[in-house]
């Protein structure tokens, strides 16, 4: 036989399949914890404005609380002098001085007989 017919006979020595490696895996960051701290900054955040929001709205009903009383008082207060002006009124009236003065002390009013040297 010939060199072509024995080649063809023999099968060609075939080599075994490679099979392709895997590619690595890179490793994992550790993201999660990242975010994990940053959601636990933002929540933080968020508390303290809160908290504020809440403070400031109690520093202003306290306000509001002061404020009233001192309406109230400011109210009384202006009552009070209605009630003392009415009653200088009433004791400074003319007529009423004049009777006590005549009554009790026995003066007389002042004769408007007199004469004027400014001239």
């Amino acid at each position: 036989m010939s060199r072509a017919a024995t080649a063809r006979a023999l099968p060609a020595p075939t080599r075994p399949r490679a099979r392709p490696k895997p590619k690595p895996r890179a490793k994992r960051k550790v993201e999660p914890r990242r975010r994990v701290a940053g959601g636990v900054v933002w929540i933080g955040l968020v508390a303290a404005l809160l908290a504020g929001v809440v403070a400031l709205n109690v520093a202003v009903l306290r306000l509001n609380i002061r404020l009233d009383q001192t309406q109230s008082e400011r109210n009384q207060l202006r009552a009070d002098t209605a009630q003392l002006n009415t009653e200088i009124a009433a004791k400074a009236a003319s007529g009423r001085i004049l009777g006590l003065a005549s009554g009790q002390l026995g003066l007389r009013p002042a004769n408007p007989d007199y004469l004027d040297l400014r001239k």
